[in-house]
């Protein structure tokens, strides 16, 4: 999905304007990048977790050349699937299908009814 399919699908459902959706959209992402930088990570319930990861220093190969050539130690950013979604995506065997079943995903999780005591 493209960020403008994504926006239009959120303002469709929760009736925004389409100007109002992209800055919710960047304000998550925004957020998550703020949170990553401070902490380390950053949990989108149900969907994943982002988490900064330090690679090591080592000895590579230049492809056009064959030469070895050192590349440096970084921190480098990750995304771990949370088990929920994976075990949902690893059921479905195509690309399209896998983008379907996501945005399913995220339409049951956005509108997950709430258990109430009285139940």
């Amino acid at each position: 999905m493209t960020k403008s399919e994504i926006v239009s699908h959120l303002a469709g459902k929760f009736e925004l304007t389409k100007k109002t959706a992209p800055g919710i959209i960047d304000e998550a992402a925004a957020l998550g990048v703020s949170e990553t930088k401070k902490t380390g990570s950053f949990t989108l319930p149900s969907i994943g977790k982002l988490v900064l990861v330090k690679r090591k220093a080592r000895m590579g190969r230049n492809p056009a050349t064959g030469e070895a050539i050192k590349i440096p130690a970084k921190t480098v950013v990750k995304m771990r699937v949370a088990k929920t979604l994976g075990e949902y995506l690893s059921r479905v065997k195509s690309l399209p299908e896998r983008s379907i079943a996501f945005r399913e995903v995220c339409e049951f999780l956005i509108v997950k009814p709430k258990k109430s005591g009285t139940e």
